[in-house]
């Protein structure tokens, strides 16, 4: 199982965001979005050894983890408006500490990232870590943040774990998940 954890640092914490101003009234979610297709989407089908939580710590709180499974996942289009609804829904349920599920393959919960920590091994994608191309071996779980840096708080998180990176340039959280994936695939297809 590939795991994808992406942190929306404004992104919204209810559902009554709208699905025409993802970048605005949803706190960025539009970046998140973008991060689900890119770990799902390939052509003419999904990914189904993929999971990928969106950490929401946007308004109104409290702090919320929106999980994708791909072995279950339905409904879900390659546009950002139908993974910002599937969300949405997600948002608009009443949950608590345990994971509940809004549609099939989506899941939503009240938590923050360091409960997620505490849960997964996830490495960090930075781009001052070990590049992935000359990696024995790569995790299969990663942490990336959206488009706003790690917080002082995360970063005390994460300060011990395994860092790696798609190459020199800092890259969009979506296109990272595209050139990681692509990475793992060309390894397990022996394509090294």
């Amino acid at each position: 199982m590939k795991r994808f954890a992406i942190v929306g640092h404004l992104a919204a914490t209810a559902g009554t965001f709208s699905l025409n101003d993802l970048p605005g009234s949803a706190g960025r979610m539009d970046v998140l979005c973008r991060a689900v297709n890119s770990a799902f989407f390939l052509s003419h089908d999904l990914r189904r050894d993929v999971e990928c939580y969106l950490v929401l710590c946007g308004k109104p709180g409290p702090e919320k983890t929106v999980l994708f499974v791909g072995s279950e996942l339905r409904y879900l289009s390659p546009d950002e408006r139908s993974a910002g609804a599937l969300i949405k829904k997600a948002l608009s349920l009443p949950c608590g500490d345990e994971f509940r599920e809004s549609t099939p393959g989506v899941y939503v919960r009240r938590g923050d990232l360091a409960r997620l920590l505490a849960e997964h091994d996830f490495a960090v994608l930075d781009e001052e870590g070990d590049d992935i191309r000359h990696a024995a071996s790569l995790p299969t779980g990663y942490l990336l943040s959206d488009h706003h840096n790690f917080t002082e708080e995360e970063i005390a998180l994460i300060a011990e774990r395994q860092r790696h990176s798609v190459g020199p340039l800092s890259l969009h959280a979506d296109h990272t998940i595209t050139v990681l994936l692509n990475e793992m695939d060309r390894r397990e297809h022996g394509w090294s």
